[in-house]
């Protein structure tokens, strides 16, 4: 397409202003002091229900959402709907977890789950192993940002290179400089650029399709799995949604994010309002059903990334075409931020503090954050390389998902038992990492969904394996008369 001077000015502008947000959130609820881990990196625990609800919806509404989801519905149809089921098992799993792991932080101290880890097994070791699992999780999940930003400036005719170093370096100084705060700041701006364009973009596009009851009947005539779910898809379908539930507050940004709240109402409370973006993700999948009907025909794995960029483009005037563009962009700007702190944190914490330098102060630990920060994104840019970046964008967030759904039991079983033992529960990992790892081998990292097991998702395979290794251990324990680990943690630290 022809791009206009007009459509780059509202482009750049709107990009710049959240960027610039960013950069001004440093004097947002500045402490005295930024040289201080908890106040950069989780906000100082200060942030209230409205700060959370947009801060956590920026870390689950993402490139995912507007590349990635109507991407897979646009090839795969209702297979790609697995998202909005996902989405609403998510929230009591929040509301049942996330409380007593803020609870038992905020008492000692904790950063990142790790800590937590660490401590309620007595084994910094088997902490480090959880630490390099979340950063192993959030690399092809960042490396997803930078791929839906790449097909974005592609469509805009912007050279891409160049423009992700100038965009990614730019978040990393505002990350550098504001810590969580940045992202939490910028998040409020970018969820209400994402609603007012997804909002106007469902209603203006079914308008012109010829309405809803059209779009479908001319999406059915199509292929009848945009209307309806093959039942070959059907195992896929069901274990894609319950892995992605339990695998999302396991992330470390989403651990960080919820570790930013004031209090675990804050937590409950935004367990009960958060499902209102689910509403978006609807929208957002049905577009890819849209998509298909604008193009007359499925689009294929190689390049289903594109079916939402060739709707705007198709269906939309141009300068609301900028405007939705861009907010793709901080749609993936803002949650890469978050992530790249996650991910630093645990470096820093689960690994420099504990096995290089013990004595860093918490000034220390907070520019070695810093500085991982620039490093993570620099990773990420190499993982979108992988391929499955250059088929379905979708599966690099659920590759993420198959590793950090090995956590479950260290994490959350954890947080109400004490019975699972630092052995028990790093043989369960061992065994469900070098599953993992060995199914999406097989696959060339080009997909999530094993075919030779009914296109069972790889994540929830490995867990299954790895819960099944855990509870013989335990039970090898509990003949042995030792069901209780050595941890730190009372049971009545959680309430």
């Amino acid at each position: 397409m022809a791009v206009s001077l007009a459509q780059y000015a509202i482009f750049f502008g709107v990009v710049i202003i959240v960027l610039a947000i960013g950069f001004l959130a440093y004097f947002w609820r500045k402490p005295k002091t930024m040289d201080d881990i908890a106040e950069w990196g989780i906000g100082g625990r200060r942030f209230g229900t409205v700060v959370m609800w947009f801060l956590l919806g920026g870390d689950l509404y993402t490139a995912y959402t507007l590349i990635a989801v109507p991407g897979l519905a646009s090839s795969s149809g209702t297979l790609g709907m697995f998202a909005v089921t996902y989405g609403i098992m998510i929230y009591p799993i929040v509301y049942a977890t996330m409380p007593r792991l803020w609870t038992v932080s905020k008492k000692r101290g904790y950063i990142t789950a790790s800590d937590f880890v660490k401590d309620r097994f007595s084994s910094k070791f088997f902490a480090l192993l959880i630490a390099l699992t979340g950063v192993l999780a959030e690399l092809p999940y960042i490396a997803l940002q930078i791929v839906g930003i790449k097909y974005v400036l592609s469509a805009l005719l912007i050279p891409v290179t160049i423009a992700l170093i100038i965009a990614f370096l730019l978040v990393a100084g505002f990350t550098f400089l504001s810590g969580l705060r940045g992202p939490a700041l910028t998040a409020i701006a970018k969820d209400a650029i994402i609603w007012l364009s997804v909002l106007v973009v469902i209603i203006y596009i079914p308008i012109k399709l010829g309405g809803f009851t059209h779009m479908f009947a001319a999406a059915g005539a199509i292929s009848p799995k945009t209307i309806s779910l093959p039942p070959v898809l059907q195992l896929g379908y069901v274990t894609l949604a319950l892995g992605s539930a339990l695998a999302l507050f396991l992330y470390p940004h989403a651990v960080s994010g919820t570790l930013g709240s004031k209090d675990s109402r804050t937590i409950k409370r935004n367990a009960s309002l958060l499902p209102l973006y689910n509403v978006l993700l609807l929208f957002v999948a049905i577009l890819g059903i849209a998509a298909v009907v604008q193009a007359g025909h499925l689009y294929t794995p190689a390049n289903s990334s594109l079916a939402f960029p060739d709707l705007i483009i198709a269906e939309m005037p141009s300068t609301f075409t900028a405007f939705v563009f861009a907010a793709v962009v901080v749609g993936s700007i803002v949650p890469a931020s978050i992530m790249a702190i996650a991910s630093a944190n645990l470096l820093t914490r689960n690994v420099y503090l504990e096995y290089i330098n013990p004595n860093a102060s918490s000034g220390t630990q907070t520019w070695l954050s810093r500085t991982l920060v620039v490093v993570v994104i620099i990773a990420a840019l190499a993982f979108s390389l992988v391929p499955a970046a250059s088929t379905e964008i979708v599966y690099l967030q659920t590759m993420g998902g198959a590793f950090i759904l090995q956590t479950l039991p260290a994490v959350y079983i954890s947080l109400y038992t004490r019975k699972v033992n630092k052995y028990a529960a790093g043989l369960g990992w061992f065994a469900g990492m070098t599953t993992a790892i060995a199914m999406l081998y097989q696959l060339g990292f080009g997909t999530s969904l094993y075919k030779n097991l009914d296109f069972i998702y790889v994540g929830i395979f490995a867990l299954v394996v790895n819960l099944i290794v855990t509870g013989v251990i335990m039970l090898v324990f509990m003949a042995m008369g030792k069901v209780k680990d050595e941890g730190i943690i009372d049971n009545n630290e959680f309430t």
